[in-house]
Protein backbone atom coordinates (compact mmCIF):
# COMPACT_ATOMS: atom_id res chain seq x y z
CA UNK A 1 0.00 0.00 0.00
CA UNK A 2 1.30 3.43 -0.96
CA UNK A 3 -0.44 6.43 -0.80
CA UNK A 4 -0.52 9.32 -3.53
CA UNK A 5 -2.10 12.84 -4.04
CA UNK A 6 -4.87 12.81 -6.55
CA UNK A 7 -5.35 15.85 -9.03
CA UNK A 8 -9.08 14.87 -8.88
CA UNK A 9 -11.67 12.37 -7.89
CA UNK A 10 -14.94 12.32 -9.93
CA UNK A 11 -15.16 11.70 -13.60
CA UNK A 12 -17.43 13.36 -16.30
CA UNK A 13 -19.87 10.85 -15.48
CA UNK A 14 -19.53 11.30 -11.49
CA UNK A 15 -17.78 7.97 -10.95
CA UNK A 16 -15.17 7.66 -8.95
CA UNK A 17 -12.12 5.09 -7.64
CA UNK A 18 -10.73 5.89 -3.98
CA UNK A 19 -8.02 3.51 -4.74
CA UNK A 20 -6.46 1.67 -7.41
CA UNK A 21 -4.97 -1.72 -7.92
CA UNK A 22 -6.94 -4.92 -5.78
CA UNK A 23 -5.77 -7.45 -3.31
CA UNK A 24 -8.78 -9.79 -4.54
CA UNK A 25 -6.68 -11.79 -6.76
CA UNK A 26 -9.72 -13.24 -9.53
CA UNK A 27 -7.65 -14.35 -12.13
CA UNK A 28 -9.70 -12.23 -15.06
CA UNK A 29 -9.26 -8.82 -13.70
CA UNK A 30 -9.23 -6.83 -16.98
CA UNK A 31 -7.72 -3.59 -14.62
CA UNK A 32 -4.54 -5.53 -14.27
CA UNK A 33 -4.74 -4.54 -18.67
CA UNK A 34 -1.53 -2.51 -19.50
CA UNK A 35 -3.74 -0.46 -20.91
CA UNK A 36 -4.55 1.24 -17.72
CA UNK A 37 -1.00 1.77 -17.57
CA UNK A 38 -0.11 1.31 -13.66
CA UNK A 39 3.37 1.79 -12.43
CA UNK A 40 3.43 -0.34 -10.09
CA UNK A 41 2.35 -3.91 -8.87
CA UNK A 42 -1.40 -4.66 -8.97
CA UNK A 43 -1.58 -5.50 -5.63
CA UNK A 44 0.26 -2.57 -4.46
CA UNK A 45 -2.36 -0.64 -3.67
CA UNK A 46 -2.33 3.39 -4.06
CA UNK A 47 -4.21 5.20 -2.14
CA UNK A 48 -5.22 7.87 -3.11
CA UNK A 49 -4.88 10.53 0.16
CA UNK A 50 -7.01 13.09 -0.45
CA UNK A 51 -9.54 11.87 -2.18
CA UNK A 52 -12.13 12.32 0.43
CA UNK A 53 -11.25 16.27 0.27
CA UNK A 54 -11.64 16.10 -3.44
CA UNK A 55 -15.11 14.39 -3.01
CA UNK A 56 -16.36 17.03 -1.14
CA UNK A 57 -15.11 20.16 -2.53
CA UNK A 58 -16.33 18.44 -5.92
CA UNK A 59 -20.20 17.71 -4.46
CA UNK A 60 -20.27 21.27 -3.05
CA UNK A 61 -20.09 22.53 -6.49
CA UNK A 62 -22.32 20.88 -7.61
CA UNK A 63 -25.44 22.52 -9.15
CA UNK A 64 -27.52 19.30 -9.36
CA UNK A 65 -27.28 16.53 -7.07
CA UNK A 66 -26.65 13.38 -9.01
CA UNK A 67 -25.55 9.62 -8.21
CA UNK A 68 -22.26 8.89 -7.38
CA UNK A 69 -20.78 5.90 -8.75
CA UNK A 70 -17.33 3.82 -7.50
CA UNK A 71 -15.99 0.27 -7.78
CA UNK A 72 -15.88 -0.16 -11.76
CA UNK A 73 -11.41 -0.37 -11.40
CA UNK A 74 -11.06 -1.27 -7.96
CA UNK A 75 -13.24 -2.56 -5.42
CA UNK A 76 -13.80 -0.21 -2.41
CA UNK A 77 -14.28 -3.00 -0.15
CA UNK A 78 -11.04 -4.51 0.12
CA UNK A 79 -9.37 -5.52 3.21
CA UNK A 80 -7.77 -2.40 3.92
CA UNK A 81 -10.87 -0.42 3.84
CA UNK A 82 -11.50 -1.53 7.51
CA UNK A 83 -8.79 0.29 8.98
CA UNK A 84 -8.51 3.32 6.35
CA UNK A 85 -12.30 3.61 6.28
CA UNK A 86 -12.53 5.59 2.85
CA UNK A 87 -15.58 4.51 1.49
CA UNK A 88 -17.16 4.97 4.79
CA UNK A 89 -16.42 8.60 5.33
CA UNK A 90 -17.24 9.09 1.43
CA UNK A 91 -20.36 7.74 1.81
CA UNK A 92 -21.29 10.27 4.84
CA UNK A 93 -20.11 13.31 2.33
CA UNK A 94 -22.52 12.04 -0.55
CA UNK A 95 -24.89 11.53 2.15
CA UNK A 96 -24.36 15.11 3.51
CA UNK A 97 -25.08 16.33 0.19
CA UNK A 98 -27.86 14.92 -0.50
CA UNK A 99 -26.75 12.46 -3.02
CA UNK A 100 -26.97 9.31 -4.46
CA UNK A 101 -24.44 6.32 -4.66
CA UNK A 102 -24.25 3.03 -7.16
CA UNK A 103 -21.49 0.78 -5.48
CA UNK A 104 -19.81 -2.21 -7.19
CA UNK A 105 -17.68 -5.03 -5.03
CA UNK A 106 -17.39 -8.39 -4.06
CA UNK A 107 -17.51 -8.16 -0.54
CA UNK A 108 -19.85 -8.24 2.14
CA UNK A 109 -18.23 -6.22 4.35
CA UNK A 110 -20.61 -3.32 2.42
CA UNK A 111 -22.81 -4.24 5.43
CA UNK A 112 -20.53 -2.20 7.80
CA UNK A 113 -22.33 0.46 6.03
CA UNK A 114 -25.99 -0.47 6.10
CA UNK A 115 -27.28 2.31 8.47
CA UNK A 116 -25.55 5.04 5.90
CA UNK A 117 -26.85 3.12 3.40
CA UNK A 118 -30.35 2.90 4.45
CA UNK A 119 -29.90 6.72 5.12
CA UNK A 120 -29.15 7.84 1.58
CA UNK A 121 -32.24 5.00 -0.05
CA UNK A 122 -34.40 7.11 2.05
CA UNK A 123 -34.00 10.00 0.55
CA UNK A 124 -33.18 9.18 -2.84
CA UNK A 125 -31.04 5.93 -4.41
CA UNK A 126 -28.36 3.60 -3.00
CA UNK A 127 -27.61 0.75 -5.20
CA UNK A 128 -25.43 -2.24 -4.32
CA UNK A 129 -23.66 -4.06 -7.25
CA UNK A 130 -22.60 -7.55 -6.40
CA UNK A 131 -20.45 -9.78 -8.81
CA UNK A 132 -21.53 -13.32 -8.89
CA UNK A 133 -19.62 -15.53 -11.42
CA UNK A 134 -20.11 -19.07 -10.05
CA UNK A 135 -22.13 -21.23 -7.50
CA UNK A 136 -19.37 -23.73 -7.11
CA UNK A 137 -17.96 -22.62 -3.72
CA UNK A 138 -14.98 -24.58 -4.44
CA UNK A 139 -14.00 -22.60 -7.75
CA UNK A 140 -14.86 -19.50 -6.39
CA UNK A 141 -11.80 -19.81 -4.18
CA UNK A 142 -9.76 -20.64 -7.59
CA UNK A 143 -10.89 -17.93 -9.50
CA UNK A 144 -11.79 -15.20 -6.69
CA UNK A 145 -9.06 -16.93 -4.22
CA UNK A 146 -9.04 -13.45 -1.58
CA UNK A 147 -12.51 -11.69 -1.60
CA UNK A 148 -15.96 -13.86 0.17
CA UNK A 149 -17.28 -16.92 -1.25
CA UNK A 150 -20.32 -16.41 -3.06
CA UNK A 151 -22.57 -17.79 -0.42
CA UNK A 152 -21.39 -14.77 1.95
CA UNK A 153 -21.66 -12.63 -0.83
CA UNK A 154 -25.81 -14.15 -1.55
CA UNK A 155 -26.67 -13.73 2.45
CA UNK A 156 -25.33 -9.96 1.64
CA UNK A 157 -27.74 -9.70 -1.05
CA UNK A 158 -30.65 -10.91 0.69
CA UNK A 159 -29.97 -9.12 3.84
CA UNK A 160 -29.97 -5.25 1.89
CA UNK A 161 -33.16 -6.50 0.37
CA UNK A 162 -34.60 -6.86 3.45
CA UNK A 163 -33.08 -3.32 4.69
CA UNK A 164 -34.86 -2.35 1.42
CA UNK A 165 -31.47 -1.63 -0.39
CA UNK A 166 -32.28 -1.97 -4.37
CA UNK A 167 -29.65 -4.34 -5.51
CA UNK A 168 -28.06 -5.61 -9.52
CA UNK A 169 -25.75 -8.31 -9.91
CA UNK A 170 -22.79 -8.50 -12.61
CA UNK A 171 -22.96 -12.00 -13.98
CA UNK A 172 -20.19 -11.86 -15.36
CA UNK A 173 -17.07 -13.12 -16.51
CA UNK A 174 -18.28 -16.30 -17.64
CA UNK A 175 -15.16 -18.26 -18.57
CA UNK A 176 -15.08 -20.94 -20.93
CA UNK A 177 -14.95 -24.23 -19.66
CA UNK A 178 -14.86 -23.11 -16.46
CA UNK A 179 -17.89 -21.76 -15.08
CA UNK A 180 -19.98 -21.72 -18.34
CA UNK A 181 -22.59 -24.53 -17.49
CA UNK A 182 -26.19 -24.64 -17.70
CA UNK A 183 -26.10 -25.38 -13.86
CA UNK A 184 -24.30 -22.53 -12.74
CA UNK A 185 -25.84 -20.18 -14.61
CA UNK A 186 -29.34 -21.65 -13.34
CA UNK A 187 -28.23 -21.40 -10.09
CA UNK A 188 -27.05 -17.80 -9.79
CA UNK A 189 -30.38 -16.82 -11.39
CA UNK A 190 -32.16 -18.38 -8.63
CA UNK A 191 -29.80 -16.65 -6.30
CA UNK A 192 -31.32 -13.50 -8.47
CA UNK A 193 -34.52 -14.16 -7.56
CA UNK A 194 -34.79 -14.68 -3.98
CA UNK A 195 -32.73 -11.97 -3.16
CA UNK A 196 -35.13 -10.15 -5.35
CA UNK A 197 -32.50 -7.56 -7.34
CA UNK A 198 -33.89 -5.09 -9.70
CA UNK A 199 -31.16 -6.63 -12.68
CA UNK A 200 -28.53 -8.30 -13.74
CA UNK A 201 -25.91 -7.04 -16.28
CA UNK A 202 -24.67 -9.56 -18.39
CA UNK A 203 -22.40 -8.57 -21.42
CA UNK A 204 -22.53 -12.14 -22.74
CA UNK A 205 -21.27 -15.33 -21.73
CA UNK A 206 -17.80 -15.42 -21.98
CA UNK A 207 -14.54 -12.60 -21.14
CA UNK A 208 -12.80 -10.20 -22.57
CA UNK A 209 -8.72 -10.26 -22.52
CA UNK A 210 -6.20 -7.67 -23.20
CA UNK A 211 -2.31 -7.60 -22.80
CA UNK A 212 -1.30 -7.48 -18.93
CA UNK A 213 -4.73 -9.40 -18.30
CA UNK A 214 -4.11 -12.28 -20.51
CA UNK A 215 -0.82 -13.24 -19.54
CA UNK A 216 -1.87 -13.07 -15.67
CA UNK A 217 -4.96 -15.16 -16.53
CA UNK A 218 -2.68 -17.52 -18.72
CA UNK A 219 -0.52 -18.02 -15.83
CA UNK A 220 -3.32 -18.84 -13.60
CA UNK A 221 -4.99 -21.63 -15.91
CA UNK A 222 -1.43 -23.41 -15.98
CA UNK A 223 -1.48 -23.12 -11.79
CA UNK A 224 -4.85 -24.63 -11.78
CA UNK A 225 -6.40 -25.82 -14.98
CA UNK A 226 -3.71 -28.21 -16.91
CA UNK A 227 -3.94 -27.87 -20.41
CA UNK A 228 -6.93 -25.37 -20.41
CA UNK A 229 -3.74 -22.55 -21.14
CA UNK A 230 -3.54 -24.54 -24.61
CA UNK A 231 -6.63 -24.70 -25.63
CA UNK A 232 -7.65 -21.00 -25.15
CA UNK A 233 -5.12 -20.00 -27.12
CA UNK A 234 -5.89 -22.83 -29.85
CA UNK A 235 -9.91 -21.51 -30.05
CA UNK A 236 -9.36 -18.02 -28.96
CA UNK A 237 -5.95 -16.86 -30.00
CA UNK A 238 -5.21 -13.16 -28.87
CA UNK A 239 -8.93 -11.99 -29.57
CA UNK A 240 -10.26 -9.75 -27.07
CA UNK A 241 -13.59 -10.92 -27.34
CA UNK A 242 -13.57 -14.56 -25.53
CA UNK A 243 -16.49 -16.75 -25.84
CA UNK A 244 -18.42 -19.52 -24.46
CA UNK A 245 -18.88 -21.83 -26.95
CA UNK A 246 -22.59 -22.44 -25.27
CA UNK A 247 -23.19 -18.87 -24.88
CA UNK A 248 -26.25 -19.05 -27.48
CA UNK A 249 -28.09 -21.36 -25.45
CA UNK A 250 -26.82 -19.70 -21.75
CA UNK A 251 -27.72 -16.22 -23.31
CA UNK A 252 -31.62 -17.67 -24.00
CA UNK A 253 -31.78 -18.63 -20.36
CA UNK A 254 -30.39 -16.00 -18.90
CA UNK A 255 -32.93 -13.69 -20.84
CA UNK A 256 -36.13 -15.76 -20.59
CA UNK A 257 -35.17 -16.45 -16.85
CA UNK A 258 -34.69 -12.81 -15.91
CA UNK A 259 -38.01 -11.69 -18.42
CA UNK A 260 -40.21 -14.06 -16.01
CA UNK A 261 -39.38 -13.12 -13.25
CA UNK A 262 -39.60 -8.94 -13.61
CA UNK A 263 -35.75 -8.80 -13.31
CA UNK A 264 -34.02 -5.56 -15.70
CA UNK A 265 -32.02 -7.44 -18.23
CA UNK A 266 -31.13 -5.05 -20.65
CA UNK A 267 -27.97 -3.80 -19.94
CA UNK A 268 -28.76 0.18 -21.20
CA UNK A 269 -31.75 -0.07 -19.18
CA UNK A 270 -30.41 -0.86 -16.23
CA UNK A 271 -27.23 1.68 -16.41
CA UNK A 272 -29.58 4.31 -16.73
CA UNK A 273 -31.08 3.38 -13.56
CA UNK A 274 -27.96 3.49 -12.18
CA UNK A 275 -26.99 6.81 -13.14
CA UNK A 276 -30.83 8.16 -12.72
CA UNK A 277 -30.86 10.43 -9.38
CA UNK A 278 -34.30 10.73 -7.90
CA UNK A 279 -35.54 12.05 -4.94
CA UNK A 280 -37.90 10.30 -2.66
CA UNK A 281 -38.15 13.11 0.15
CA UNK A 282 -37.99 16.31 0.04
CA UNK A 283 -33.73 17.28 1.09
CA UNK A 284 -34.07 18.87 4.65
CA UNK A 285 -34.65 22.36 3.82
CA UNK A 286 -31.44 23.35 5.91
CA UNK A 287 -29.17 21.50 4.10
CA UNK A 288 -30.85 22.42 0.95
CA UNK A 289 -30.25 26.22 1.66
CA UNK A 290 -26.41 25.22 2.57
CA UNK A 291 -26.20 22.98 -0.40
CA UNK A 292 -27.70 26.12 -2.69
CA UNK A 293 -25.31 28.83 -0.80
CA UNK A 294 -22.38 26.74 -1.52
CA UNK A 295 -22.78 26.94 -5.39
Amino acid sequence: MHFVKAKGILSSQNGMNLYRGCTHGCIYCDSRSSCYRMDHSFEDIEVKENALELLEDALRRKRKRCMIGTGSMSDPYMQLELSLEYMRRALLIIEKYGCGVALQTKSDRVLRDLEILKRINAKTKAVVQMTLTTADESLCKIIEPNVCPTKERFEALKILRDNGIPTVVWLCPILPYINDTRENIETILQMCIEAQVRGVICFGMGLTLRDGSREYFYRQLDRHFPGLKERYIREFGDRYEVPSPRSDELMQLFHHTCEQNGIMHDNDEIFAYLRRFEEKEPFEQLSLWDFQRNE
